[in-house]
Formats: structure tokens, sequence, C-alpha cells
């Protein structure tokens, strides 16, 4: 995920917008459609996507021009310990003055609902999709072709 890791301070509001401690967390449970409010998603679950991983929002990011940072973080409402589960995006969406770095997305929820919406549309999405309905249909022919009876029932 990330190098060595930063050392960060606490919060302050009178830290300028820039600073690492102001830029906005993202965990992936907050746009995984398989989670609960309660377990943490953020957006309706019409905008979430089955699953996030922290690959997949950094990928994402890397294309809206907002500076981001990984780090190997663990979501604490999180049940699973597994690598798969583990990670923590923190993304500048706003200059030292207060004003958006991208008008596109000038708040959190903007940012969350982008990465709903552009997560599904990865090739490598595209790709995981496409394996089960090929799946499917390889065994859906499979077993057309053999004609074994069953048992009859007993009564």
């Amino acid at each position: 995920m990330a190098g060595a890791p930063i050392p960060m301070t606490q919060f302050d509001s009178n830290k300028k917008h820039s600073d690492r401690e102001r830029w906005i967390c993202i965990y992936p449970a907050y746009i995984n459609s398989k989670k609960s409010r309660q377990e943490g998603r953020k957006i309706a679950k019409e905008n979430a996507v089955e699953n996030p991983s922290y690959q997949e929002i950094k990928d994402v990011l890397g294309l809206t021009g907002l500076s981001f940072l990984v780090e190997n973080k663990l979501y604490p409402r999180e049940k699973s310990k597994e690598l798969q589960c583990r990670g923590r995006i923190r993304v500048q969406i706003k200059n030292d003055d207060g004003k958006p770095i991208n008008p596109e997305y000038p708040t959190r929820d903007s940012v969350l609902l982008y990465l709903g919406k552009s997560i599904p549309q990865l090739k490598s999405r595209q790709n995981r999709q496409n394996e089960p309905a090929q799946q499917a249909s390889a065994s859906v022919s499979t077993s057309g072709t053999s004609q074994k009876k069953g048992k009859n029932k007993r009564r």
C-alpha cells in the first residue's frame, strides 16, 4: 500500500486545507453496497459498489486530478481483518483558501458518488462481471447434453 508511514499530528482547525490532517478519509466500506448504514456505508445503495477495494478507489481518484494518499489502515467497524478489507485513502478536496480544487467534487459526498459511479466502469470490474456469465452459459450447455434420469422419489 504505502511506503514508510508518515507521522501525522492531531487535527487542528487552524491548519491549512493542504495539510494531510485536513484531507477527507475514504474507506472502501463507505461505498460498499453489501454494507448497511450501520456498518458504515455513507451513500445510497443504488449508488454504491459491491465490495470495492482501495486499489479501485485509487485508480479512479487518479483520473480526477485530486491529491490523495493511501494508508494501511483498517476501518474500525470492519469485522474482517483480511488484507482485502484494509486501506484508507486520504483526499485533498480544498485549496488553502477553502475553495474546491476540482469544482466537480466540492464535498466528500460528491467524491463518494463519483467513486460509486466510476468503479463499475473499470476494466477489472467489467472482466469480473463477464466471467460468471461465461461460466453459467458453459454449465447450461454441458448439462443439456447429458440425459441421465434421476432417482424416483419414494413415498
